[in-house]
């Protein structure tokens, strides 16, 4: 698709800068959360949770890449702090099925809600409504990019 050496190195660039700018994004919008004194392990279970409703301790851990003891203690870890329960499967009663609770789901709204006003709050001080459409075109690409199902 690229034409020649030069449009290549223009890619490269670009993707070492917008990988860094992600980064960066990132940081930032985690420092607007509340802080909740989660570990990155425990914050990827409520998300798979939230993300794909409730699962046994055992499809968790296939799912995160852990063994099961792993994530085990991961799941007392956030039962004891109240953001996760447990009950029995319906379909197998011998399996135990967590799912957040409805404190973990506030928690979430809470720190969604929190860096979505800070980037509203950044995108009106700092964007021109020209500028604005232009970042909206911006993230249409990058929709592009994701959606990608061969990739």
């Amino acid at each position: 698709m690229l034409s020649n050496d030069a449009d290549a190195a223009r890619a490269l660039a670009l993707v070492r800068d917008f990988r860094a700018l992600v980064g960066q994004l990132k940081r930032r919008l985690r420092e607007q959360a509340r802080p909740d004194g989660l570990t990155p392990s425990q914050n990827a279970v409520i998300m798979r949770l939230e993300r794909d409703g409730p699962m046994t301790v055992t499809v968790l851990a296939r799912g995160e890449g852990v063994r099961p003891q792993s994530m085990g203690a991961t799941v007392a870890a956030l039962q004891a702090a109240g953001l996760v329960g447990a009950k029995a499967d319906p379909a197998d009663g011998r399996q135990t099925l967590l799912s957040l609770t409805d404190a973990c789901r506030h928690l979430i709204a809470d720190n969604r809600a929190a860096r979505e006003d800070w980037l509203f709050q950044a995108v009106q001080a700092k964007f021109s409504p020209r500028e604005q459409q232009e970042l909206a075109n911006a993230v249409a690409l990058l929709q592009r990019l994701v959606d990608d199902p061969r990739q």
